[in-house]
């Protein structure tokens, strides 16, 4: 099978070449990329006015599956990720049972083969049950391919038993994806703690939570050598710890969420359940801070936390809802309107956080470019289209979003996956 991707603005992060081109793919790989190509193809796409980018890689993803297959499922956040333009999904494993061992991890990527359109990898946990009390069997999940151990959802608080498992994540070449949140430290609070916490009579959570670990696991990966990437980043202090552990030469990365550089805490109109999300929208420092680290190339990564619930769980005062966003779907149009359009990011940096910096912290040599010998993983992007989104037409079952009737500009046309079409708009 061959399909020609015609005369679109084509972007690889890998050489940094730009301009208007053809792509050429047969089977699963990309085999020519130059100027108008004459090879005969089974498919033409017309991308004109579209760029064309290597496959979203996103760090950062609730499936749900196994266990609370009612949030979310293989088959349904792979449908969304496709339309989102995200061909590789990172997803962790605080599933039901948790997936804390080589048998769960090699189970979900089998069955992802078949139920899912989009690539999977299953993130393992730190440890048995995400309990913080005895390690997973790490080194038969990084044998099983999870590439990362995280315990999102929660932090591994005794550091001796956290530092012994990033010694041997670090023996068997896998990340640590450090969730940061002193847990002792949230005492029952649901939004950031400022003014408007106030106001509407909820309790707070100061950026105190998460810059502790932030700054603790920054000196046990020191400690280490571990490959450690901090996720969902969210306050200033944290791009400041991170920008001054680059600056010493240690291995850490770090996410940035679009709901954090896009929203603050001015934007929670009311006590409702779908601004709750763990870290918490942020004050007006915190989100400027974070863009500027983005721009600085200081955040390596845009990744989403699509963590999907049933409308019962969210649909209600923050008191009482779950934590957690949907953004795969969103993730794309958001980056675009509120970090490219304005100037802040490039195009280039654009495919670089969303594609080519998460292969590279995964070890895909193959994967997060547009170049000849590639994986036909590849996004054609519509910057043109402007709308206003609803969540009533997400492909997730999740639809928690507080960006619910937001105007945005861009969206995605079509999606390729190893060279298949597994999404067109």
């Amino acid at each position: 099978m061959k399909i020609l991707i015609q005369n679109g603005y084509v972007l690889d992060p890998e050489t940094k070449r730009e301009g208007v081109l053809d792509v050429l793919v047969e089977d699963d790989k990309i085999v020519k990329v130059a100027d108008k190509i004459e090879d005969a193809a089974d498919r033409v796409i017309d991308a004109s006015g579209c760029y064309v980018m290597p496959g979203f890689i996103d760090l950062h993803v609730h499936l749900r599956d196994p266990g609370l297959e009612y949030k979310e499922t293989l088959e349904t956040g792979g449908k969304a990720a496709a339309r989102g333009g995200v061909t590789t999904v990172c997803a962790m494993p605080n599933t039901k049972p948790v997936t804390d061992n080589a048998e769960m991890i090699t189970s979900i990527h089998e069955r992802a083969k078949t139920e899912c359109p989009v690539n999977v990898i299953q993130i393992g946990a730190i440890t048995v049950g995400q309990l913080g009390e005895e390690l997973a069997d790490i080194e038969g999940m990084a044998k099983a391919g999870c590439h990362a151990i995280s315990e999102d959802g929660k932090s591994v608080m005794n550091a001796s038993l956290y530092r012994k498992a990033m010694k041997i994540a670090k023996e068997n070449n896998i990340s640590i994806f450090a969730h940061c949140e002193d847990i002792t430290m949230v005492e029952g609070g649901v939004m950031h703690a400022d003014e408007k916490a106030q106001a509407l009579g909820l309790k707070g959570i100061t950026n105190a939570v998460e810059d502790v670990i932030v700054a603790r696991d920054i000196l046990l990966a020191k400690e280490t050598g571990v490959r450690l990437h901090l996720c969902h980043c969210s306050t200033e202090d944290s791009v400041k710890l991170v920008e001054a552990a680059k600056k010493e030469g240690l291995p850490v990365t770090a996410e940035v969420c679009p709901h954090h550089f896009v929203m603050t805490t001015d934007d929670i109109t009311e006590d409702d359940g779908n601004f709750k999300m763990n870290p918490p929208l942020r004050g007006k420092c915190d989100v400027e801070a974070l863009k500027a680290g983005l721009k600085a190339d200081i955040m390596d990564v845009i990744a989403t936390d699509h963590a999907p619930h049933s409308a019962e769980e969210k649909n209600c005062s923050m008191r009482r809802a779950a934590f957690g966003i949907v953004g795969l779907e969103t993730m794309a149009a958001l980056t675009y309107t509120e970090l490219v359009e304005p100037g802040i990011l490039t195009l280039m940096q654009m495919a670089e956080k969303t594609s080519y910096n998460p292969a590279k912290i995964l070890g895909l040599d193959d994967k997060g470019a547009i170049a000849e010998g590639k994986v036909a993983d590849i996004v054609v992007f519509d910057p043109t289209k402007e709308y206003a989104i609803d969540k009533n037409t997400f492909l997730s079952k999740g639809k928690n979003t507080p960006f619910h009737g937001r105007k945005v500009k861009g969206e995605v046309a079509y999606t390729l996956v190893s060279g298949n079409v597994v999404y067109e708009r």
